[in-house]
């Protein structure tokens, strides 16, 4: 039997209730619903990580972040790393990587730990020893998707393969603020990229006063989204000249709807602010919410508020907010037309009939939810429950899971359909063909891990986190807090009311707790494998 090709689409920071088929009434997405109507859509998705990084990592390793060693931000994937498409590679499978990576760092900013270095008054080690691990996972191999180097010199290549890829293409940024072989491609196109780009190249648009919002000049076509369907169909081009004999593997994966929030050309006014509704929650103040949330609130009440980074913030101002949304759902629907066209493209060469296309993201947003903006620190649902939809080429029509899931389970699910088991210390588990069996039933709940930067937070220290979410319960930790969270999510779907310090729900508490504290021990390393019995 062949082997079937995969076409992975993946988009940046996109809730699963921002497309259609998830039952959202306005964002238009006929190209991604139609993925689901002829697949298996998962409704209990989640992230591993709700941040871009170590989720990306995560899936691409299918080992935790805990495990896998990338954490946070900041930390690249090792690249002794054996990754899902490595051994897809080795089996066979030709291998490519169009639009947004981000395995390895890309913004050049580097993090300083002068405040937690110095709490105790004892003497340094030598540098090289300051860490528990020596390789630190920096230098030339480490710098692949720079974006400052790709913006002074886009003829730059980087060694492959790239964990695993054949062929990469990167688009690394968000917004019109992307870089990578994208430069390259947009310079010869355009003599002057750089008087397109950013907020100070923007055109006018009176009334916009959405934060990190501008009409950008790049024009739809030269847009970092169109980049990256033009690319994938390039590269079908080449797959196209085979003969059919070797498998292909695709990540297709776009930096929007991420902020910035600069959707080109008509996808800028395709939704009107004022028929965006804001969410049940963005007023509302929930019982016993985190202090972090408080802290947030009152920063936003004393003008305080830094709404300009990537950090997260709670806003009042509720015409700004339906700016974000319409221009986030305009994002999405360009995205949408782009897959539209990878797909015609996919049909019109004849590849089609053997690929199975799969579309999910790497994390979610808080849009509005509690008056909450981008991401970070917090695990609302909108942040971790992201959309995953699998489509076989002879799938008999649409249906729905409500199998526990999430982007652990990717690339152990890829490589059992391409009949290849995954590599030791593998943590994830193949939800296709467990799918409507009792092979999952001992997968009670889904772990989320989250080790955030304390300058994502702004905040000297950082936040650990450790959640715990079955199909009716949100169990959440924070190292060093007494405070917790528990949400009945099938009662309080908005999570609003904290039950963690209710008596009547003391029980399910501790049951949950024993739950993820199993989860973790079940997601302890095994690699590598001993080699004696010592």
């Amino acid at each position: 039997m062949r082997q079937p090709n995969f076409l992975l689409f993946m988009t940046d920071q996109h809730r699963a209730d921002h497309l259609g088929c998830y039952g959202n009434p306005i964002v238009q997405t006929p190209n991604i619903d139609g993925i689901a109507e002829r697949g298996r859509r998962f409704d209990k998705f989640y992230v591993a990580c709700p941040i871009c990084m170590p989720n990306r990592i995560d899936m691409m390793t299918g080992r935790m972040p805990g495990t896998n060693g990338s954490r946070h931000n900041g930390i690249p994937l090792d690249l002794e790393a054996v990754t899902f498409v490595d051994l897809l590679r080795s089996a066979g499978y030709k291998t490519g990587l169009i639009g947004k990576s981000h395995l390895q760092n890309m913004t050049g900013r580097a993090v300083s730990h002068d405040a937690s270095r110095q709490k105790f008054n004892l003497a340094e080690p030598p540098e090289y020893l300051c860490d528990a691990v020596r390789e630190r996972r920096t230098g030339p191999a480490y710098e692949a998707e720079m974006m400052k180097q790709w913006a002074e010199n886009p003829d730059r290549e980087i060694s492959l393969p790239y964990y695993g890829f054949d062929h990469v293409r990167f688009a690394n940024g968000h917004g019109d603020q992307v870089h990578g072989h994208y430069d390259r491609w947009l310079q010869d196109r355009h003599t002057n990229p750089e008087a397109l780009r950013g907020p100070d190249a923007a055109l006018k648009s009176p009334g916009l006063r959405a934060p990190q919002a501008w009409r950008t000049a790049i024009p739809e076509e030269l847009y970092p989204t169109s980049y990256v369907a033009d690319e994938t169909l390039s590269f079908l081009d080449e797959l196209a000249k085979g003969d059919g004999s070797q498998p292909f593997f695709i990540q297709c994966s776009f930096p929007d709807p991420h902020h910035p929030f600069t959707p080109p050309g008509r996808y800028f006014d395709l939704y009107d602010p004022d028929d965006m509704p804001l969410p049940d929650t963005f007023k509302t103040v929930g019982k016993d919410e985190h202090p972090f949330l408080t802290a947030l609130r009152s920063d936003t009440i004393n003008d305080k508020a830094d709404d300009a980074g990537p950090r997260p913030f709670v806003t009042t101002d509720a015409e700004a907010t339906r700016q974000i949304i319409a221009l986030t759902y305009g994002m999405i629907t360009m995205v949408d037309d782009a897959i539209g066209r990878v797909l015609e493209g996919l049909r019109a060469r004849g590849l089609d009939e053997n690929t199975i296309v799969i579309f999910t993201s790497d994390h979610g947003d808080f849009m509005g939810d509690h008056g909450l903006m981008l991401k970070h620190g917090l695990h609302y649902d909108g942040v971790l429950r992201v959309p995953f939809i699998w489509s076989e080429p002879d799938e008999p029509g649409a249906s729905v899971s409500q199998q526990l899931g999430g982007t652990i389970d990717i690339g152990t699910t890829i490589l059992a359909r391409a009949g290849l088991a995954p590599q030791n210390g593998s943590q994830g588990m193949d939800i296709i063909s467990a799918t409507g069996s009792n092979e999952l039933a001992s997968r009670q709940g889904m772990l989320v891990e989250e080790d955030e930067l304390g300058i994502h937070l702004g905040r000297n220290e950082g936040m650990r986190t450790r959640t715990f979410v079955t199909g009716r319960w949100r169990l959440s930790l924070f190292d060093g807090m007494d405070y917790g969270e528990l949400f009945d999510r099938e009662l309080d779907p908005d999570e609003t009311e904290n039950l963690w310090n209710s008596p009547t729900h003391a029980q399910p508490r501790a049951e949950l707790m024993e739950l993820m504290l199993r989860e973790m021990i079940r997601l302890g390393d095994t690699a590598p494998r001993p080699t004696h019995v010592a």
